[in-house]
């Protein structure tokens, strides 16, 4: 029992990046890249955590933290779509701004104790071997990232809504020939997307630390920008990916306080020099070369496992009146 307690203690600390990463999916699929990731998950956290303590309630902390989280997004998104700012430059600053922001808001409440995390188990599933204790004893926090791996797929790849937010993001002038609105569309998504990483901010301080700390949440953001590359784009695969950066984060932790005595710092470099080494590959080109090296017969599938490539119009400005 004590592995699958382990397991089911990395996807609970998973959700927040899970969530995170999956909004920003949404935004850079669009073609918005929001880097305040790591500042706006900061200031959310924040602020879902002192409406939820003061309100005794994790569903209005809950929505306080997806109000923020939507509201820098869409200051990204209109910085580049009214400005025809880089998104880059305003997506930094805003980081920042909001990491500084939380910083300076959160001293009065630091060490304030948290809400209950909300467990609750699934009827019926909970009572299969291993996989119910695992996937099905659970907080509401861990299930709503389960959701949001599937709805995003759904979303993104079998639905026509899904189709027009891909062309937006790949040829937004061949999108918007079609009649699709370039603008509504990016708007609507960044929202989206920054809800989903609002609701991460609430997951870290309502659910997995029950407590605000800077030090707790600093950095995520970044990681989470990372395990968008990392997988691809596609929703399922970047889950895979933030499984993968908690799984060896406990990893490290065990290994910590077990008889193999290798400095902290190297062992908690690990996730991060993971998401360097995929960064420097997918850069390069070598996965997309090692696939079409393969023999044809496993060359789609490795492709659709290893493909990284990013969204046509990634962080690019659309004018529609110079395109009309």
């Amino acid at each position: 029992m004590a592995l699958t307690d382990e397991l089911a203690g990395i996807l609970r600390s998973a959700a927040p990046l899970v969530l995170a990463a999956v909004g920003e999916t949404f935004t850079e699929r669009v073609g918005v890249v929001n880097l305040s990731l790591d500042g706006s998950l900061m200031l959310s956290a924040l602020v879902a955590f002192v409406v939820g303590t003061d309100s005794g309630s994790i569903v209005a902390g809950a929505l306080a933290g997806m109000a923020v989280g939507a509201l820098v997004a869409l200051l990204v998104a209109a910085a580049s779509i009214e400005l025809k700012v880089s998104q880059v430059a305003v997506g930094f600053v805003l980081t920042l701004l909001c990491r500084d922001l939380a910083i300076f808001l959160g001293r009065p409440v630091v060490g304030r104790p948290g809400l209950p995390p909300p467990y609750f188990n699934i009827p019926l599933l909970d009572q299969i071997p291993i996989i119910g204790d695992i996937f099905f004893k659970q907080d509401a926090f861990t299930y709503l990232s389960y959701f949001a791996i599937a709805a995003a797929w759904f979303w993104i790849f079998r639905t026509q809504a899904g189709l027009g937010l891909r062309a937006v993001g790949e040829r937004p002038e061949t999108a918007f020939a079609r009649g699709v609105s370039v603008r509504a569309t990016r708007y609507l998504y960044s929202a989206i997307g920054g809800m989903l990483v609002g609701l991460a901010g609430a997951a870290f301080t309502l659910n997995v630390t029950s407590k605000w700390s800077e030090a707790d949440i600093s950095g995520n953001g970044w990681i989470a920008l990372a395990i968008v590359i990392f997988g691809g784009w596609y929703p399922v695969r970047v889950a895979v990916g933030a499984y993968l950066v908690r799984g060896l984060s406990t990893f490290a932790t065990a290994l910590q306080g077990g008889t193999l005595r290798l400095p902290p710092a190297l062992l908690n470099a690990i996730p991060w020099l993971l998401m360097i080494g995929t960064l420097a590959l997918v850069s390069s080109g070598l996965l997309d070369r090692l696939g079409n090296a393969l023999p044809k017969r496993f060359r789609s599938v490795t492709l659709l496992l290893l493909r990284s490539k990013p969204p046509g119009a990634l962080g690019q400005a659309f004018d529609h009146e110079r395109t009309g």
